[in-house]
């Protein structure tokens, strides 16, 4: 988990990933959603590309000018962020600002996304998992 959070473990790089996932792709526009200062947002765009999360892209050349992707890897963290963004809307709503509704593009439902297990397909929540292995027993031993 260490090793996740050094990628996106501050609140401007889960922002930027948020309008990523929002298909925000050009540095005015992340800035403007995010409200992230100009030297701020820089430096967390040049990590997650840095990191593999996203990929800059040159969309012209009169003059330069870039756009940012979702590789594989960043597209990975969707479940982190509906994970996030479905927490922060039960536990940190403000009332003056209604949450976030995702919908399915393939039927139009709107959807709560839940963990499943993919063996038998039941909804699973934290109380239902354990960690096996040999880092879960060296995080254990602590």
């Amino acid at each position: 988990m260490a090793r996740a959070l050094s990628v996106v473990g501050d609140r401007w790089t889960l922002l930027v990933l948020r309008e990523a996932f929002f298909r925000t792709r050009r540095f005015e526009d992340f800035q403007a959603r995010t409200g992230a200062p100009r030297p701020v947002l820089a430096e967390r765009l040049r990590s997650l590309v840095d990191d593999g999360v996203l990929e800059r892209r040159q969309y012209s050349d009169r003059p330069d000018r870039f756009e940012y992707r979702l590789t594989e890897k960043g597209v990975d963290l969707y479940p982190v962020l509906v994970s996030l963004l479905r927490w922060g809307d039960r536990w940190m709503a403000d009332d003056d600002e209604p949450p976030i509704t995702l919908r399915h593009r393939g039927c139009g439902q709107i959807v709560q996304p839940e963990l499943a297990c993919p063996g038998c397909g039941e909804w699973v929540t934290a109380r239902d998992m354990e960690a096996v292995g040999p880092r879960a027993t060296l995080a254990g031993a602590r």
